[in-house]
């Protein structure tokens, strides 16, 4: 699996230039299955918005 760290103004574009897709059962780059994760640099993590995160992980898992 490869793993990528981008800011989310980057995110945004993507999805903007159809890089990423979001097919309603999950999301595609390049025709492969990947998982977004926010990444936050407060804690406690999980009382964070997911959409108020600086940079997001994608984790780009197979063909789908």
């Amino acid at each position: 699996m490869q793993e990528l760290i981008i800011p989310k103004e980057e995110l945004i574009e993507m999805f903007e230039n159809q890089k990423i897709e979001d097919t309603g059962r999950g999301w595609l780059m390049d025709g492969k299955v990947i998982d977004i994760i926010a990444l936050h640099d407060v804690d406690p993590k999980f009382l964070q918005d997911v959409s108020n995160a600086k940079f997001y992980k994608l984790i780009i898992k197979g063909k789908k």
